[in-house]
């Protein structure tokens, strides 16, 4: 199958979180693909609930051969892994690592398990900071607005502090 490119975003508040996201990106050159490119690593509030700790996040663009659902579980996978606990409840909640797919390509999917683009990626603050330090530019397959776009527009005025700059993998 061939390579497409992916976004994810990676994010934690709970622990080591710096090498919480650095043994996510190792998961995932090991089980999903190439990352290709990485933006820096920025502190941030929980975003939609009172949290002990900042997050750290992170988006990495990945070349994969997997299918979007693959991917998926695969993800969850390596959650599981790094010692993610899932709560049935739709609340948001402090987590050691949270791994979502922002974009699979531009490609549009909608089911019961997996929402592409991320549903909520325009309305966030520390997702689109990472996305326009990679892709100002890339057009939201759905929005039809830029990165940037997103940003000037956005509601959220959310702190987003620049922690570090990206890992070696």
């Amino acid at each position: 199958m061939k390579e497409t490119d992916v976004c994810i975003l990676l994010g934690s508040n709970m622990g080591d979180r710096e090498g919480v996201l650095q043994s996510a990106i190792a998961e995932i050159v090991k089980h999903c693909g190439t990352v290709s490119i990485q933006s820096s690593i920025y502190e941030t509030e929980p975003w939609g609930f009172q949290g002990e700790n900042d997050f750290l996040n992170q988006v990495i663009i990945i070349k994969t051969s997997l299918t979007p659902t693959e991917l998926l579980h695969k993800l969850l996978e390596i959650e599981i892994s790094l010692g993610r606990k899932r709560k049935n409840s739709s609340a948001y909640i402090s987590r050691n690592i949270d791994l979502d797919i922002l974009y699979y390509a531009s490609m549009v999917v909608q089911t019961d398990v997996l929402s592409i683009p991320h549903p909520r990626l325009h309305l966030r603050r520390f997702t689109l900071v990472p996305l326009c330090e990679l892709l100002p530019d890339f057009i939201h397959p759905v929005l039809q607005k830029s990165h940037s776009e997103l940003l000037q527009t956005l509601d959220d005025s959310s702190p987003v502090k620049l922690f570090a700059k990206s890992f070696s993998i």
